[in-house]
Formats: C-alpha cells, sequence, structure tokens
C-alpha cells in the first residue's frame, strides 16, 4: 500500500508565505474563501482531498510563474580581469561575498570565487607570491547566464548542479546575479 502525505495546515501557510501570497489572494487563485484558507491554517477545519489540491495547485501556479528577475540581486559587483588578486579578496571582504563575475573591456570573461583563491594561494603562492598577479591568471569560467525572463525553476536546477551563481543579462549587460543564498532569502519575509 502506497502512503501519501498530505500538505498540513503549516505546510499550507508556509508555501502561500514563500509564494508571497496573502490568504485573500490564496483563496481567489484556489476558487475558495479567505476564512476557508484561515481556518485550513490554524488547523480548525479538515478540508477536502479536491480543496488541498486546489489550494496546492494554486500555490505551485505561483511558483511557475516567478522568474530570474525575481529573485535576483542587483546591483552584481564584478572585478576587472587586470586586477590585482589582492583587490579581490579586498573586494570579497568588505562587501561580505563569496564570489564575483570578472570582466575585461565591460565583457564578462570569467568569474572568481573563495575556494579558487583559497586553492590557488595554498598551492601556488608557495612557489611565487600570487597576489600581486592580475585576476586572469586564476579567474575560472564565466558563470552561467541567463535571461530575465527565465524560469526560476531553471535558475534552481544550474544552482543544484553545482554552479556557486547564476548571472542574469540582458543584451550582454548584467542586471543580477542569482546565488544559493539568494534563493533562501527569497522563502523569507
Amino acid at each position: 500500500m502506497v502512503s501519501l502525505k498530505l500538505p498540513t495546515p503549516k505546510d499550507i501557510r508556509h508555501l502561500r508565505k514563500i509564494a508571497k501570497l496573502t490568504q485573500k489572494e490564496l483563496a481567489k487563485k484556489a476558487g475558495v474563501s479567505q476564512s476557508l484558507i484561515a481556518r485550513i491554517e490554524k488547523g480548525t477545519v479538515d478540508p477536502r482531498l479536491s480543496t488541498l489540491k486546489r489550494i496546492f495547485d494554486a500555490v505551485v501556479t505561483v511558483f511557475e510563474k516567478r522568474s530570474a528577475k525575481d529573485v535576483m540581486h542587483r546591483p552584481v559587483i564584478t572585478i576587472d580581469a587586470m586586477e590585482p588578486v589582492y583587490k579581490v579578496i579586498r573586494l570579497m571582504r568588505k562587501q561580505g561575498i563569496s564570489q564575483l563575475p570578472v570582466t575585461k573591456n565591460g565583457k564578462i570573461v570569467g568569474s572568481i570565487q573563495e575556494s579558487t583563491l583559497i586553492d590557488k594561494i595554498l598551492f601556488i603562492s608557495k612557489k611565487r607570491n600570487i597576489v600581486y598577479e592580475p585576476v586572469q591568471n586564476i579567474m575560472e569560467d564565466r558563470f552561467t547566464m541567463v535571461r530575465p525572463s527565465s524560469n526560476f525553476e531553471d535558475v534552481l536546477v544550474i544552482l543544484s548542479r553545482g554552479h556557486p551563481a547564476v548571472l542574469v543579462t540582458d543584451k550582454d549587460k548584467i542586471v543580477g546575479i542569482i546565488t544559493k543564498i539568494d534563493v533562501l532569502s527569497s522563502t523569507i519575509h
């Protein structure tokens, strides 16, 4: 026998909050009354399965409509490929960030991450001091790029595959960045 876990009142409330919907908005989308949503979330009513499904489907459609521009962070801090490595370290510390897009003549040419800096400084610096070398000597491939209208689920797939960040670009111009913390932050109020 298959066991199916139905959403609890707490789950319904949590999903509604993540979707940034009021009880009234969710009720309208699901075709139920706002008072029913309130009673379900309080646990004072035991709704029919068909009602739960309509409410759940209404929340899911909100997630499906989210795009990269709804979650992205801006402005995007970048570093020029010719800047010395020590400037990246200072910038990351000052801004409280762990990765940066690298640009050259205004174009995205690569990326740099804390983990890369640690690896390179620990292993390469035994042979030479790289903190005064240009970032381009140790940068990695550029972050995956998506358009502002890209589906939020596509961004989640990219990040779940181990990519540290996704750049949001419009006509070759960086308009935002999405990191794992941006995704997590979008789920709380």
